[in-house]
């Protein structure tokens, strides 16, 4: 954490901020490949594939180059869940975060900066769909400055935050893929509350499941 400094979120700051949040996400794809790899129903269609090709065909380079291609398609779908939720993100808030985070009450959005140069972000604002709460929102922190401690004091700067505005909770939302974001939310006091899947056919299709977390503040300090 030397030479780190937790601060709030400036004008000057906007492109660092969406090019962290935009390589952070794309860091996920290959996991996500892995993950829809693994589920029975994707191994039961490319073995359906390679068996039925091979049977009809009776040749491999057939079902090798079918199965290279299913593949092929499979990783492309995968680009464009996470290549379409960054546009909706930059649409939704990043491309203007002064009036989303910072202009509006109980919100505020905060970045990292180190040698003078931004390394992280995390924001918050009033919970949608839980009344009374805040959520914790947009936590990256760039690969090289991983294992620092920036990312459990953007936490604590958010629960502190909501702590000194009388919140008794916060609350965020995190993918299954991403495991070392709930290592990290687990050890800072989150609870798991719930997974759910994303409301999209492309998210039923991959079995792209969402975990809700949650922090009580007053636990926190007892």
């Amino acid at each position: 954490m030397a030479e780190v400094q937790i601060r709030c979120y400036e004008d000057e700051d906007e492109e660092d901020v969406k090019d962290i949040f935009t390589l952070g996400m794309s860091e996920h794809v290959p996991s996500s490949c892995m993950h829809v790899l693994k589920l029975p129903h994707t191994q039961m269609l490319l073995a359906c594939v390679f068996c039925a090709l091979m049977a009809s065909s009776k040749s491999l380079l057939l079902p090798i180059l079918a199965v290279t291609l299913l593949l092929a398609a499979g990783r492309q779908l995968v680009s464009y869940m996470f290549s379409n939720y960054i546009q909706v993100s930059l649409h939704k808030d990043l491309n203007h975060i002064r009036q989303t985070y910072l202009e509006q009450p109980n919100s505020c959005f905060w970045v990292a900066e180190s040698q003078g140069r931004v390394v992280g972000t995390v924001a918050c604002l009033p919970a949608e769909k839980n009344e009374g709460c805040l959520e914790l929102k947009r936590m990256s922190v760039k690969h090289s400055h991983r294992g620092q401690g920036i990312a459990k004091a953007l936490c604590r700067t958010v629960a502190d935050f909501a702590r000194e505005r009388g919140y008794p909770a916060v609350i965020l939302y995190t993918s299954i893929v991403q495991t070392d974001a709930q290592k990290l939310y687990e050890h800072m006091g989150y609870r798991k509350v719930r997974e759910f899947l994303l409301p999209t056919a492309v998210a039923r299709i991959t079995n792209f499941t969402l975990i809700e977390y949650r922090l009580d503040l007053q636990q926190v300090e007892n």
